[in-house]
């Protein structure tokens, strides 16, 4: 393993691929999703309007294989898939509640920088 500073980003340093393997925006909802129990696959698609078979597939595979999901074949017919999450994910579940609740608190200055941004933008190109 690659001994990491952490006020370094290392392009080797492994923990930016587990970054981009927990932090993207899937993922995320993926795990509040889990959070109230173990999910069927479609279940998990019906909650996360927009997400795509391939897409939720490859996310629930980086989770798993983080550890951070576990998948259990369930022996019914047909045979069905269920995903719950980890003690490993829960511990993931304080900060990406806290950075939710970030999000919600500042919404309208985000809104507000977006559109101030946006008008800029657009003043220039005219």
């Amino acid at each position: 393993m690659i001994a990491c500073q952490a006020e370094r980003f290392a392009a080797d340093c492994p923990s930016r691929a587990v970054l981009d393997q927990i932090a993207d925006k899937w993922s995320v909802m993926v795990l509040a999703v889990l959070d109230a129990g173990p999910q069927r696959f479609n279940a998990i698609k019906r909650r996360l309007e927009g997400v795509t078979q391939k897409a939720l597939t490859q996310c629930l595979r980086r989770l798993e294989r983080n550890g951070l999901v576990t998948r259990r074949v369930l022996p019914l017919s047909p045979v069905a898939v269920e995903y719950e999450i980890t003690a490993l994910g829960r511990t993931l579940q304080p900060p990406f509640l806290a950075l939710y609740r970030w999000i919600l608190d500042h919404m309208h200055e985000i809104e507000a920088a977006r559109n101030d941004f946006d008008g800029r933008q657009t003043a220039q190109a005219a």
